[in-house]
């Protein structure tokens, strides 16, 4: 294993861990594996989120710090969020252009919905609570969320990573503007943090490999429980609707965002899914961008040639705000399930699908699942029955895991486009692409 590369080792763990799990189902080892091999997986995860916040918060100190001109920060910036929000609101479009050619909400039978609503009644009335505290809170509230009043209560949840990023744009523009006799010790001093940081990422990826196979075999043993037969009927029954899903996230990975690095990062397309793999196949079994974070900003210094200062800021803040795969996922979901309930949405209330969820995207926390809520407040938005969030919670998890997925390499994609026209994208030894 030791001899192969990272991202080889984590699609063995994660084939090895599907596997394990069907036997397991199978084999009546359902409680065994729950009970000793899942807690390893999520161990791993807890490793990635234990570094996530640390990672961020010195990068982006270091990688501001290191701009040393608060003009460069500003056309990064305006660059960075106006990329990512164009790329999301493709990401839309795409999901309402293919729900409305294919239209899969039309192939559930009446009988299948009302066995949906009832199985799951209470996570839907659950996402449904959480959805509306975030609709009372008011237009301004995710504003207000940005600004922590306590940054060391914001440190220790990675929930508030947007509170910790301003914070640290804060921290390292401060550095800029005072005298750089004085910044420099501490500049010195998070560049050494940085560096025990990103060991520390080193030390938790040699167990990737073992922490995907725990988290795939226990996520195929609770999915099909003691009657494999019931979860391939499940995925049968929600197929048509998860392929329309797959195949617009698809178009993104191999249409929209080879489009962006080949014309704007000007760099192979191949190169770049090389240097970015491991970091997918991280994404795919966490279903968490924040914690492929460490990752992600690993695989674009080492293996895409962006330089650190350009890799610290954009992508921290696309783990944050870029989800490009949640927001295809939305708007395919939303309209899919007013399919599912005879609704014909007209084109007013599907514009009003593109803006609320792309502007949902951009609060989506970082976190397995989050999407699920942003739904509910898209759903409201457009008039669409809320408990109808019951059809699309079966595959939903496979699904998490495919727009993370996307949401990862979108982040790289577009971190790759800065660098490129900030002249901070330098060339990639060819051991370095294929490590």
């Amino acid at each position: 294993m030791k001899k192969l590369a990272l991202h080889w080792q984590i699609i063995i763990g994660m084939g090895l861990g599907v596997l394990w799990g069907i036997l397991a189902s199978s084999a009546g080892f359902i409680d065994f594996t729950i009970d000793w091999i899942k807690p390893f997986g999520t161990i791993f995860i807890n490793l990635l989120k234990l570094i996530a916040v640390p990672l961020v918060l010195v990068s982006l100190i270091t990688g501001v710090a290191s701009l040393s001109d608060i003009s460069k920060l500003s056309r990064i910036g305006s660059k960075t969020i106006g990329i990512y929000l164009l790329t999301t609101l493709v990401a839309v479009v795409l999901g309402l252009v293919l729900v409305n050619t294919f239209k899969p909400g039309n192939a559930f039978s009446a009988q299948k919905r009302e066995e949906f609503k009832e199985q799951y009644a209470s996570a839907t009335t659950q996402r449904s609570s959480d959805a509306e505290k975030v609709k009372q809170e008011g237009p301004l509230q995710p504003l207000v969320d940005i600004v922590p009043a306590n940054i060391f209560s914001s440190i220790t949840d990675n929930g508030k990573m947007l509170q910790v990023i301003f914070f640290a744009l804060l921290f390292g523009i401060a550095l800029i503007l005072i005298p750089p006799d004085k910044a420099q010790p501490v500049v010195a001093f998070f560049d050494g943090v940085n560096l025990v940081v990103l060991k520390m990422v080193d030390l938790i990826m040699l167990a990737a490999p073992y922490g995907v196979f725990a988290l795939l075999a226990g996520l195929v043993v609770e999915f099909a429980g003691d009657d494999p037969g019931a979860a391939l009927e499940l995925l049968l029954v929600l197929g048509y609707y998860g392929l329309v899903v797959i195949a617009g996230l698809a178009v993104l990975i191999f249409v929209v965002y080879p489009l962006l690095v080949i014309t704007v990062g000007r760099t192979k397309y191949t190169d770049f899914l090389k240097g970015i793999f491991p970091a997918q196949m991280l994404a795919f079994s966490t279903s968490s961008s924040a914690a492929t974070l460490p990752v992600t900003m690993e695989r674009c210094e080492k293996n895409l040639g962006v330089s650190k200062e350009v890799a610290s800021f954009v992508l921290p803040l696309g783990a944050t705000i870029n989800m490009d795969g949640t927001s295809l996922y939305q708007a395919v979901a939303a309209v899919f399930i007013a399919q599912a309930f005879g609704m014909d949405l007209d084109l007013y209330t599907q514009l009003g699908i593109v803006l609320t969820a792309t502007l949902a995207s951009i609060g989506s926390a970082a976190v397995p699942g989050a999407g699920v809520v942003m739904l509910v407040i898209v759903l409201q938005q457009a008039g669409i029955p809320i408990e109808g969030i019951a059809l699309i919670l079966a595959p939903d998890r496979l699904l998490d895991m495919c727009r993370t997925t996307v949401n990862v390499t979108g982040d790289a994609a577009v971190c790759m486009m800065v660098a490129r026209t900030e002249g901070e994208l330098s060339p990639v030894p060819e051991e370095h692409i294929n490590a």
